[in-house]
Formats: C-alpha cells, sequence, structure tokens
C-alpha cells in the first residue's frame, strides 16, 4: 500500500497533533472501520477511517487514487 500526503501538512499535524501521516499504514494494517464521506460533494470520493495508533484512537481522511492512499 502506498500511502502518500503533503509534507507541509504532516509536519503541521506532526507537530500540532503528534500525529504522523507516514505511520498511516498501521492504521489501516491493524483493526479499523472505513466509511464513505458523503457530507458534501468533494469532487472525489472521501473516506474516512478510524483506527488505532500507539494505543491511541485516531481518524483519517483520506481518498483512494489508484493504488495511492492520500491523506487529506
Amino acid at each position: 500500500m502506498v500511502i502518500e500526503y503533503d509534507q507541509a501538512k504532516r509536519d503541521r499535524t506532526l507537530l500540532e497533533r503528534g500525529l504522523d501521516f507516514a505511520r498511516a499504514d498501521e492504521i489501516f494494517a491493524g483493526i479499523h472501520f472505513t466509511g464513505v464521506d458523503a457530507r458534501v460533494d468533494y469532487q472525489e470520493k472521501r473516506l474516512i477511517s478510524i483506527g488505532w495508533l500507539d494505543k491511541r484512537l485516531v481518524v483519517l481522511v483520506w481518498t483512494p487514487r489508484g493504488d495511492i492512499r492520500r491523506i487529506i
């Protein structure tokens, strides 16, 4: 699985929340729930995944782009 993200947003999220987008594959590899975010038309499919990272419940918003999972 390939994980993609904006580096500046990753750096900001790591600093502000202690969450590293580069470790998103660990969330997908563990027990997690994924649902479609259909609140508005984003012009692309958006998914919300809830899972665990270091015994911490986390929420990821992402979009599939072929074989890539782009963290939003």
